[in-house]
């Protein structure tokens, strides 16, 4: 797989009109994730359009609820063929098995992924916010485990966690990794971060990587950049 094939780009954008904008500067973008807020205004039409321009979907929507809807929801999302669909493993390994007997069910295509904990969280929110007794990397770890259990085909995780999670749940298991920030860029509100090439190294198979290329003036420079940020 070549570098840039491993670069997710968020279109976190208001409006489908936005969402096209963005993809036309950006042509060599091959794989765009979709989450709550486009989602919820644009609905399936985002999703019609990246596959009329041939672009891998991750369809992030992050689900959490109990058994029966995630299955259905899951059932439903699946339906649009897209390649990445995301759910929270702190909804229990029950439900995590609902989803992955509903992928089984349909026979479907759509690789399954559990957050373990989202990247704007750190250890001492995690313990002090959430009263979770575990220290962090253990807990997303304990939640990949969980993932892998109950089915899935892969977590996400922050780079930081990703070479432990890669040792225990081997090869096959699929990581993908936010907080993922260029040499050039700001943090912002991600707290547990790594740069391109050191979330490769760590383990990642795929880097989504949003307000160091959309969030620039021009786009397209600051996604060659990190393209060969990564290879050199």
């Amino acid at each position: 797989m070549l570098p840039q094939e491993r670069i997710i780009v968020p279109l976190d954008v208001p409006d489908l009109e936005s969402a096209i904008a963005l993809v036309e500067k950006l042509p060599d973008v091959t794989f765009w994730k979709v989450g709550l807020e486009l989602f919820v205004s644009a609905g399936t039409s985002i999703l019609d359009y990246l596959k009329e321009q041939e672009k891998r979907i991750f369809l992030d929507l992050k689900f959490h609820d109990i058994p029966n809807t995630i299955a259905g929801a899951c059932r439903s999302a699946m339906g649009y063929d897209v390649d990445l669909l995301t759910l929270h493993a702190t909804a229990g390994k029950q439900a995590l098995e609902a989803a992955a007997d509903a992928k089984k069910s349909l026979n479907a295509s759509t690789k399954l992924v559990a957050v373990t904990l989202l990247t704007s969280i750190n250890a001492r929110e995690l313990a002090l916010e959430l009263k979770v007794p575990l220290e962090l990397p253990e807990y997303a770890l304990q939640m990949a485990v969980l993932a892998q259990e109950a089915g899935l085909d892969g977590a996400v995780c922050s780079p930081q966690e990703a070479s432990e999670l890669r040792r225990v749940c081997g090869d096959n298991f699929w990581l993908v990794c936010p907080g993922v920030r260029p040499s050039f860029s700001q943090t912002g509100d991600q707290k547990r971060v790594m740069t391109p090439k050191e979330a490769i190294q760590a383990g990642a198979d795929y880097l989504v990587i949003g307000r160091p290329i959309t969030g620039v003036e021009n786009p397209e420079m600051a996604w060659q950049q990190i393209c060969q940020e990564m290879v050199n």
